[in-house]
């Protein structure tokens, strides 16, 4: 494990995106105590660990769903206008987003589906987050927000974040809880695998579990049993499953990515920034429309 950065670095280090990569993924985690802040950085590849940002609160982000099975729908907003489709050549396919061949069926027939994957337990996904909400809300009437939580880095306890994920899903509690979830990872760390105020992870011992977070749910009235029955049931194992197969028929490889329609795949870094990222997913959602 790479070894924490000096404070000053960590709000440059908490924009960068979680990957496969252990050490990469490591860093990030590590400068979590400064991913509420804003920053800006440089665009890179979206063959790279970072992410850029124009400016990103760490505000609340949104859920993690799958398209076909386990997608959540964000709750109703006023919507947009939907925006005619205009190629002026800004967007441009194998540099700013990516075509998922094949694409994947999605679960709102008559809906275009823009998906963030994401984890409770990302940095860079808790910087994305209030661009999530953003996106979410600026969405026309012809388009729905999903959300696909991810898994892949169980030496992080991701896991653990996705199955508690599913479980509110399960249980109607994410529009209530997903807020509130980033901020008991990030900010009061009741539910960190992190020590928000040294270095590095906690010891394994002290990681939280689906019990944790059955307390932290009790809040919105379940009941912590009921909610630790539901975790480990039979529905939830299987919405994890079909989660962990979409992310890698997405060729995702690093959080938060989105995707478009089961279509097309980008990242903040892709697109340019946090700004362009909404910006991006419009004009893809108008480009699904006209059937381009």
């Amino acid at each position: 494990m790479l070894k924490r950065l000096p404070f000053l670095c960590a709000a440059l280090l908490a924009l960068a995106a979680c990957s496969h990569d252990s050490d990469s993924g490591r860093a990030a985690q590590q400068a979590a105590p400064a991913a509420t802040s804003s920053a800006e950085a440089a665009p890179a590849s979206p063959a790279t660990s970072t992410a850029p940002a124009t400016a990103a609160s760490a505000a609340p982000a949104a859920t993690g769903t799958v398209a076909a099975a386990p997608a959540a729908t964000t709750p109703a907003a006023p919507a947009a206008a939907a925006a005619p489709f205009v190629d002026n050549g800004k967007w441009v396919e194998g540099k700013n987003y990516f075509l998922i061949d094949p694409a994947q069926p999605t679960s709102h027939p008559g809906k275009i589906e823009v998906t963030e994957v994401f984890s409770y337990g990302c940095p860079a996904c808790n910087g994305f987050h209030s661009t999530a909400d953003q996106i979410a809300k600026s969405l026309p009437p012809n388009a729905v927000m999903n959300y696909l939580a991810a898994s892949f880095r169980p030496d992080e306890n991701w896991p653990m974040y996705q199955r508690a994920f599913y479980a509110a899903q399960a249980l109607n509690l994410v529009d209530k809880t997903h807020d509130a979830m980033f901020d008991a990872v990030w900010k009061s760390g009741e539910l960190s695998t992190y020590n928000l105020k040294a270095s590095g992870l906690k010891p394994h011992s002290a990681w939280p579990t689906i019990e944790d977070a059955a307390k932290f749910y009790a809040k919105y009235g379940v009941d912590p049993k009921e909610f630790v029955g539901v975790a480990n049931s039979f529905t939830v194992n299987t919405k994890m499953k079909r989660a962990d197969d979409l992310m890698k028929a997405y060729g995702v490889d690093s959080t938060p990515t989105m995707i478009v329609n089961g279509k097309y795949r980008f990242t903040a870094s892709s697109a340019g920034g946090y700004a362009q990222s909404i910006e991006l997913t419009q004009w893809l959602v108008a480009k699904e429309a006209a059937g381009k």
